[in-house]
């Protein structure tokens, strides 16, 4: 029997995937600039920017100027944050202030942070 040597990517005879990670796709619905919104937002940058630094997009909609966009994605209160990608697509309501409850809703909780 000649022993093969392993090539890089590779364990015990099986090519491992060495994929980048996950990017997000991110849509945070809000009601003008009234505190709770103004709040969310602030609150869901800063979240972003501590467990997904460069890896997502976040795109914040004004149901005001954007009500057929709201009435499309079934937004009913605000504000509310739509994980769009990965899959599954979640919905997470409010202003965003529990840490531990958005980063379990984007599956951000795991031991790999």
């Amino acid at each position: 029997m000649i022993a093969r040597k392993k090539t890089r990517g590779e364990r015990n005879g099986k090519t491992v995937s060495r994929s980048a990670p996950q990017k997000y796709t991110l849509r945070l619905f809000v009601s003008g600039s009234t505190a709770k919104s103004t709040q969310a937002v602030k609150n869901i940058k800063r979240i972003c920017e501590e467990h997904l630094k460069g890896r997502y997009d976040l795109q914040v909609i004004d149901i005001y100027q954007q009500p057929e966009l709201a009435r499309i994605m079934q937004i009913v209160v605000v504000p509310t944050l739509i994980k769009q990608i990965p899959r599954p697509l979640k919905k997470l309501i409010g202003d965003m202030s529990n840490k531990e409850q958005v980063l379990f809703g984007l599956a951000l909780n795991g031991p790999a942070l």
